[in-house]
C-alpha cells in the first residue's frame, strides 16, 4: 500500500477519534450542566427539618377529641373547608367538608386554596421583619422616611405592625369620602387619600397611644414591601415564601386570578361577589390551604428564615394598657394565660370566608381552620387548645380526651 494512503487513513483514524473525544466530553458537559442546573434550582427550594415523630397512642388521643369537637360543633354548622390539627409537624387530624362551587359536585380537597382574609397579615409581618432582620429597613423608622409625602407624625413601621398607629380604617374612610365603588380601590390609592385628602378624614387618633386593630396600616407595610423590594406584593410574597417552602396552592389574588378564585358565601349559602374591595392587600388577599397553612407554621419553627431573635420580636405584646389575657404583638394576636403560657393566633373573616391559625409554641401543636362559607363556629376552634395542655377554663364540653 501507498505511503499516502497509509497516512491518510492515521489521520481519518485520529479525526475520527479526536471527534468522538470531543462528543463524549460534549454529552459529559451537558450533563453535568443539566445536574449543576438541577442543584440550583433546588437551592431555592427551602428544605424544611425533618418533624419528631409522635407516638401511636397519643396520635389516636389526640384525633379523637379533634373529631368529637368537629362532630359536636363544626360538622352541623354551615361550615365549608378544611381543618387540620397538627402535633410537632404531624398531621394528627385532616377533614374537608362541602363543596365549590357550593351545592355541586366539586368537592373541597386539600388542595382547593380558600380566602384566608386577616390570617394574610401574619404573611404581611413577617415579610417586613426579614427585610429588618436583612438590613433594609428598621421597625422604629417613621413610614415617611420613606413615602416623604405622608405627614402622619409618630407612624412608625412598629406601629403599623403593632395597630398602635391612630390611623383609621380604609374600609370605611375611603366610601364616606365618596370613592367610586364601581372602580376598585388599590393600596396606592389608600395612600393618596390619605396625603391628599388628611384635613377630611374623621377620627385620626395620635400614634402609639393605644391599641386599634386598623387595616389601613397592612396595606401601607404592603406599599412598603414593594417601594423596598421593587417587586410588586404579590411577586415578593411568591418570590421569598410560596415557591421557596412549596406552598403550590397558596397566592396573593389580583384580578388576573379571578377564573381561578374560590367563591365565598355569606350564611344563607349566598354567593357574595367580589367589590371595590377586593384589590388592596397586604390586610387579606392571601388564598391558601391547611396543609400550606402548616408548612407556613413549621417554617415560623425553625430558624431558617428567622432568627430567634426576630421572633421573639413578632411575640411579644406591645399594647399593655388594659389588663386581660388579650393583646398583639407584630402581626400576631395572643392570648397571654395566667398560667404564663401563651397562645399565638391570628383569626381572619372577609366576605363570608372565616380562617383561624392558631399555634401553640410551647406545645409545638397547630391548629388551622379555612371556610368560605360564613360561620362564627370556625372561631371555635381555640377550645382545642385544651387537648394539648390547659390554657383556659372551659365551661363548654370536655374535648381534652382525658382518661
Amino acid at each position: 500500500m501507498p505511503c499516502g494512503i497509509k497516512s491518510r487513513s492515521a489521520i481519518k483514524s485520529l479525526l475520527s477519534f479526536l471527534l468522538s473525544s470531543f462528543f463524549l466530553l460534549l454529552i459529559s458537559s451537558c450533563k453535568n450542566s443539566s445536574k449543576s442546573d438541577h442543584a440550583g434550582n433546588d437551592t431555592t427550594f427551602i428544605k424544611l427539618p425533618v418533624v419528631a415523630e409522635i407516638d401511636y397512642a397519643q396520635k389516636q388521643k389526640i384525633n379523637s377529641a379533634c373529631q368529637l369537637w368537629y362532630d359536636s360543633v363544626l360538622k352541623n354548622s354551615n361550615f365549608n373547608g378544611g381543618i387540620l390539627v397538627a402535633k410537632n409537624g404531624n398531621v394528627v387530624f385532616e377533614k374537608y367538608k362541602g363543596s365549590e362551587p357550593a351545592g355541586t359536585s366539586d368537592s373541597i380537597l386539600q388542595n382547593t386554596p380558600l380566602h384566608i382574609a386577616s390570617v394574610t397579615k401574619t404573611f404581611t409581618a413577617m415579610a417586613i421583619l426579614k427585610l429588618a432582620q436583612e438590613g433594609r429597613l428598621s421597625i422604629d423608622d417613621s413610614l415617611n422616611r420613606y413615602f416623604p409625602d405622608f405627614n402622619y407624625p409618630g407612624v412608625t413601621v412598629k406601629s403599623l405592625l403593632s395597630h398602635r398607629s391612630g390611623l383609621p380604617n380604609y374600609l370605611y374612610f375611603m366610601d364616606y369620602l365618596g370613592w367610586n365603588k364601581s372602580e376598585f380601590i388599590t393600596n396606592q390609592d389608600v395612600m393618596n387619600y390619605l396625603v391628599k385628602r388628611k384635613d377630611e378624614i374623621k377620627n385620626i387618633g395620635v400614634a402609639n397611644r393605644s391599641f386599634s386593630y386598623c387595616n389601613t396600616n397592612y396595606v401601607l407595610l404592603a406599599l412598603l414591601i414593594e417601594k423596598i423590594t421593587t417587586l410588586s406584593y404579590p411577586d415578593y410574597m411568591r418570590k421569598t415564601f410560596f415557591e421557596p417552602l412549596r406552598m403550590r396552592n397558596t397566592y396573593v389574588f389580583t384580578l388576573a386570578d379571578t377564573s381561578r378564585m374560590t367563591a365565598s358565601y355569606d350564611w344563607r349559602g349566598r354567593i357574595i361577589p367580589i367589590n371595590h374591595l377586593d384589590q388592596a392587600y397586604g390586610d387579606k388577599n392571601i388564598y391558601s390551604t391547611p396543609q400550606d397553612l402548616l408548612i407556613w407554621d413549621r417554617a415560623l419553627s425553625s430558624d431558617i428564615l428567622f432568627k430567634q431573635a426576630t421572633l421573639e420580636t413578632a411575640y411579644t405584646p406591645y399594647s399593655n394598657e388594659k389588663p386581660g389575657i388579650k393583646n398583639y404583638g407584630l402581626g400576631w394576636r395572643m392570648n397571654v394565660y395566667p398560667t404564663g403560657r401563651k397562645m399565638i393566633f391570628h383569626n381572619g373573616w372577609w366576605h363570608g370566608s372565616n380562617a383561624v391559625f392558631i399555634r401553640l409554641l410551647e406545645d409545638n401543636a397547630t391548629i388551622i381552620v379555612i371556610g368560605n362559607h360564613y360561620t362564627s363556629a370556625v372561631y371555635q376552634a381555640r377550645r382545642l387548645a385544651n387537648i394539648f395542655s390547659y390554657y383556659f377554663e372551659d365551661s363548654g364540653a370536655d374535648y381534652s380526651a382525658q382518661p
